[in-house]
C-alpha cells in the first residue's frame, strides 16, 4: 500500500503570502483561543483551500524579507533534480515526475502509507538546500525556500495521472522536468 503526494514550493520570496495569485498560508478563520465549538480551517493542511488576495499581507511579507526573492537559473534545477533523486532513493520514495521552475518546485512522489507529507516535503528541501549551497554558495537570505508548501493528497490512480501531467505539461518555462524513463 502506498499513498501518493502532489508536493509544490516556492523559492525564498517569489510567492509571497498574500499574493494575489493564491497562497498556501498558515491562515486560520479562527484564532487558537477560541472555544473549541468555533469552526477552525487551517489553509496549510492538505485538502483546504489556497488563500487569496491578501495585499496588506504581501506587504507587510516582503518588509520581513531578509534577502532578495531567488530565482534559480537551469544549473540550479539540475542541482536539485539530482538530489531530488538522490533523497528519493535513500528514503525509499518513488518519484514519478518533477519540474523545476524559475521560481517553484512540483513533485509527484509514492511514499509508505503512513509518511507524513510535511516530512517528505522538507526532506526533499532540505537535501536540496545543501547541494545547492555547496554548489553555489548561501543566499543572502539564510534560505532557499519559502517556509512550507503545498502537500496535496492524490486519492486514486486518476488523481496521480492528472498530477503527473500537471507537472510534465503544464508549467510556464520549466528549466527541467522528468519522469521515469527519462532517467536521472
Amino acid at each position: 500500500m502506498f499513498r501518493h503526494w502532489l508536493l509544490s514550493s516556492s523559492f525564498y520570496g517569489t510567492w509571497l503570502p498574500g499574493d494575489r495569485r493564491g497562497f498556501v498560508g498558515r491562515v486560520r478563520d479562527a484564532r487558537p483561543e477560541d472555544p473549541p465549538a468555533t469552526a477552525r480551517i487551517e489553509h496549510d493542511v492538505p485538502g483546504t483551500p489556497y488563500d487569496e488576495d491578501i495585499p496588506g499581507l504581501e506587504r507587510a511579507s516582503a518588509d520581513l524579507m531578509k534577502g532578495p526573492p531567488i530565482y534559480v537559473e537551469a544549473a540550479h534545477a539540475e542541482v536539485l533534480l539530482g538530489q531530488f533523486h538522490e533523497t528519493a532513493a535513500y528514503r525509499q520514495w518513488h518519484l514519478l515526475a518533477v519540474a523545476v521552475m524559475a521560481n517553484h518546485v512540483h513533485l509527484v512522489v509514492r511514499t509508505p502509507p503512513d509518511a507524513d507529507p510535511t516530512k517528505v516535503l522538507g526532506d526533499f528541501k532540505a537535501y536540496g538546500s545543501r547541494a545547492l549551497t555547496a554548489r553555489f554558495g548561501k543566499p543572502e537570505s539564510g534560505t532557499w525556500w519559502t517556509y512550507s508548501g503545498s502537500k496535496r493528497a492524490l486519492p486514486d490512480e486518476r488523481a496521480v495521472a492528472a498530477a503527473i501531467n500537471y507537472v510534465l505539461h503544464k508549467q510556464y518555462n520549466p528549466l527541467v522536468t522528468w519522469s521515469p524513463g527519462e532517467g536521472p
